[in-house]
């Protein structure tokens, strides 16, 4: 009968641990599995998954499909609030500002603050988006946080673009269409001849 003092693991499930580097005797030999010399010989030498010795790897020779989503990740700036503590009190910090002073670069969807440090005097911060830690400080430092609305932004200028377009080219602006039906023609009544 099975009791929880004689339990004992299944026959072969457990075996002894390989134990390398132990000479020849131990039945691993010199080299303990590793085989002679090379990269893989030695100890930290290991190679990359997918690595082909510097040939074109096939992850990169096959042919990419499908849809990827990372191209249209919105990508935000990053600015701490020890960053903005060169500016002047009472500065208006947007993203003008930032590009001039070469803390923001390149392409961005917008401005992120980040509470990193603490706010010396107060500014009036315009970006769109501000973690809360920042907007803490940033108000107990007597400074005002606006956030933009750039889709908002954005739609409107390109209506504008659109109707300024059509006024340089004289066409006129495409008017709705009207919802109401038109009423169906009434169908001509043929005499039958018997």
């Amino acid at each position: 009968m099975m009791r929880l003092h004689n339990l004992r693991p299944r026959p072969g499930s457990r075996h002894r641990v390989k134990r390398l580097g132990c000479g020849e005797s131990s039945g691993h030999g010199k080299t303990s599995g590793k085989g002679h010399k090379g990269q893989k010989a030695r100890s930290g030498g290991s190679i990359r998954l997918g690595f082909e010795g510097g040939q074109m790897p096939l992850i990169r020779r096959l042919p990419k499909r499908g849809f990827n989503n990372a191209a249209f990740h919105a990508t935000y700036a990053i600015v701490h609030l020890s960053d903005l503590n060169d500016f002047k009190a009472g500065t208006v910090v947007n993203e003008e500002l930032l590009r001039e002073s070469k803390l923001v670069r390149g392409d961005v969807a917008g401005i992120k603050i980040l509470g990193d440090g603490e706010l010396k005097h107060a500014l009036k911060i315009e970006a769109d988006k501000v973690s809360e830690s920042a907007k803490a400080k940033i108000e107990k430092a007597g400074g005002t946080v606006t956030m933009r609305e750039p889709a908002a932004r954005k739609s409107a200028v390109g209506a504008d673009d659109v109707d300024q377009t059509a006024k340089e080219s004289g066409e006129e602006t495409p008017k709705k269409k009207s919802t109401s039906k038109s009423q169906p023609k009434a169908k001509k009544k043929t005499s039958k001849k018997k």
